[in-house]
């Protein structure tokens, strides 16, 4: 039976936590979704591992709809949700909103967005009175690296902390229906979790969030180099290579 967007909440009622993995392609998405993953995500991380490039701000929506109409099509049990890519959503109201339309439209069951702004707030709200659920994202958001740096953890001094506590009440206030909490200390993490009603999906942010997110190329081991809170379940970038080499001495052999 395919799950709906409120199964988030009730998976936090229940305290049954929530797994979730980024697909890009038709195929991993299929794999997911007959191996039972809660939520799949649509990220523009896509950007840095299945494109290559150094920084999630370098795609846009016509690459989000492209892989966002391919994974929903392996899709027919997870909650789908896709990335709004940088400077989809930040500039213009309506903008978001037809943004987050055409993405609706592929097939995706909700966006995503980083960051708590009023702008952003009146983007959730938007979308809430138009039917599109809205997941937000708050601690270390990709998209704004150039201000943040690469990859560092958020929320480390008191003022900082209190801050991304105050968004993440503010995300919830607006309606959104669950928040990533990306690379913050696990006792904000905590403390985030138990004040919010709905669900927190952690990435880099500890045990205590409702539930974990991860890039699935990351855990698949196709990726050298990853944050070390990434377990490995697998080292397909050995078992790949191995067999591309394989393949290539038969051939010569012939």
């Amino acid at each position: 039976m395919k799950l709906q967007i409120n199964d988030l909440q009730n998976f936090k009622v229940k305290q049954e936590k929530i797994s979730c993995l980024t697909a890009y392609d038709y195929k991993t998405a299929q794999i997911l979704d007959e191996a039972g993953i809660d939520l799949i995500l649509v990220g523009d991380s896509l950007a840095n591992v299945f494109m290559g490039l150094d920084s999630t701000t370098k795609i846009g929506m016509k690459e989000m709809i492209h892989h966002t109409k391919a994974v929903a099509k392996g899709v027919s049990r997870a909650i789908l949700i896709s990335d709004l890519p940088f400077a989809s959503y930040q500039i213009a109201l309506e903008e978001a909103l037809y943004n987050s339309v055409k993405l609706i439209q592929c097939g995706a069951d909700g966006v995503k967005l980083e960051g708590a702004s009023d702008f952003k707030l009146e983007i959730i709200k938007r979308l809430k009175d138009i039917g599109i659920p809205c997941i937000g994202h708050l601690g270390y958001t990709p998209q704004s690296s150039l201000l943040l740096g690469m990859g560092r953890i958020q929320g480390k001094t008191e003022e900082s902390a209190e801050k991304i506590f105050h968004e993440a009440k503010a995300l919830e206030k607006a309606g959104v229906e669950a928040v990533v909490l990306e690379l913050i200390p696990s006792e904000l993490a905590q403390k985030i979790t138990e004040h919010l009603k709905i669900p927190t999906i952690g990435i880099g942010a500890g045990i205590y969030c409702d539930g974990q997110v991860l890039v699935s190329d990351d855990m698949l081991g196709k990726s050298p180099k990853v944050f070390n809170f990434v377990k490995k379940y697998a080292d397909l970038n050995t078992i790949m290579k191995d067999a591309f080499i394989n393949y290539i001495k038969d051939v010569k052999a012939q």
